[in-house]
């Protein structure tokens, strides 16, 4: 979600940059199908089952502001959204996830961002189309109305208080972009899952006490959520043949304190996928209309976001991230990787040096002091779903699309765009 080696300072400072005055937003769903785009999207020939470009990218499209977003992608020419958009369409995903891209519920950024940057060309970069779009609300700066960072005053530092830390409803949410249908009648969001419900959570513990997993009192408990933004459940229809995309964007587990609140609220946030793909332990699970239960066995999916875990580096609780990448119904296989990430490693040194985890699977650019470069996104398909093809935007120095990553001032975001081709038959 953000630099895990910066502070919340930064944080601010980052998206104040992009500031654009505001628009009223609301609460509710937005799914906006549009033209389509020629072709039908995939990479299959003849009768031949199709390749699907699933991506991720946690483009840094956030904004101080509620509705500033919408406002800026709702004419074209604004540097940073042009900056990402030409990345996704070097790469051309067929389905996408964004990760931190402001919510609103009338879908004008989603659609704005379309039409006015993702639909025009860049550079020598041909434009790119997606028919089905997908938003939906999100936990982050919806007020608790409670003391969650137990600072002594509910609301002093709203952020703080909220489900998900954010400045306003909806900051640092989702959107997903589809060549292919999106069953909207099937779609599943789990943005009011209680934390408490998951068995064996991780609550975390008030390091001045002497009880377990008492952070949290019983009240807020009551109504405490999982999810710091939401986890989607969005069947994709590719032929004759349903994907769930699974996507979801954890908190990062840093800017707490012993206590550890963000760390073990990440960890089970990725747990929550782990257990919804696997049926013997999903039974728990219930959505927002009170639907019990998470796919079946024979269902396809695709995991997909910034799940702000490395297998080896970073500030996450050891294990986190392979909860998914060594889940039985998971197919880790193939890494995406990227020649750039190796050479920044190695140019920007500091804790970078120290890493255990192969530079090359790096996909986020943060601080060399600390944490260093990670691997925080991830797109994991089902374990008999062949990865055809893999990596991550990340380009080397001489490269002339070096630009569109750069380093710090980012032109785009701190994260790099990861991709699978996978065969869905």
């Amino acid at each position: 979600m953000f630099n895990l080696g910066g502070d919340r300072s930064r944080v601010v400072a980052r998206v104040k940059r992009a500031m654009i005055g505001v628009v009223a937003a609301l609460l509710a769903m937005a799914i906006v199908p549009v033209a389509s785009e020629a072709g039908s999207g995939g990479r299959g020939h003849g009768g031949r089952a199709p390749e699907i470009r699933f991506a991720t990218f946690n483009a840094s499209l956030n904004r101080v502001e509620e509705g500033a977003l919408a406002a800026e992608v709702s004419a074209p020419g604004s540097a940073q959204p042009d900056v990402i958009a030409e990345i996704i369409q070097r790469i051309r995903p067929d389905v996408l996830l964004i990760n931190e891209f402001d919510y609103d519920a009338a879908g004008v950024a989603l659609d704005g961002f379309h039409d006015n940057y993702l639909a025009v060309p860049h550079g020598t970069a041909e434009p790119i189309r997606y028919r089905y779009r997908y938003t939906a609300p999100s936990n982050t700066g919806v007020d608790s109305g409670f003391d969650l960072d137990n600072s002594g005053a509910a609301g002093d530092f709203a952020p703080n208080d909220s489900f998900g830390f954010g400045f306003f409803p909806g900051q640092f949410g989702m959107a997903v972009y589809s060549k292919y249908p999106i069953n909207r009648s099937k779609i599943r969001t789990f943005q009011n899952f209680l934390w408490r419900d998951m068995p064996g959570a991780l609550l975390p513990d008030d390091p001045e006490t002497a009880e377990p997993a008492d952070w949290y009192s019983d009240e807020e408990l009551d109504v405490f959520r999982l999810s710091s933004k939401s986890h989607w459940d969005v069947p994709i229809r590719i032929g004759r043949r349903t994907v769930h995309f699974l996507v979801s964007h954890p908190t990062p587990p840093v800017f707490d304190g012993p206590e550890d609140r963000n760390g073990t609220r990440n960890h089970d946030e990725i747990r929550f996928w782990a257990d919804y793909i696997q049926r013997g332990r999903s039974r728990y699970i219930y959505d927002d209309n009170g639907v019990y239960g998470g796919l079946r066995g024979s269902d396809r999916f695709v995991i997909a976001g910034d799940q702000n875990s490395d297998p080896l580096d970073g500030d996450s609780i050891p294990g986190a991230i392979q909860q998914l990448l060594d889940n039985p119904r998971v197919n880790d296989k193939v890494t995406p990787s990227s020649p750039g990430a190796t050479e920044q490693a190695g140019i920007q040194g500091g804790a970078n040096d120290a890493q255990l985890s192969d530079p090359a699977f790096d996909t986020a650019d943060f601080s060399d002091d600390s944490p260093g470069n990670l691997r925080a996104d991830y797109v994991l398909p089902r374990k008999n779903m062949k990865i055809t093809d893999a990596g991550v935007f990340w380009p080397l120095s001489n490269d002339p699309l070096f630009p569109l990553v750069g380093t710090f001032p980012f032109p785009s975001s701190d994260h790099r765009l990861v991709w699978i081709d996978t065969v869905v038959r």
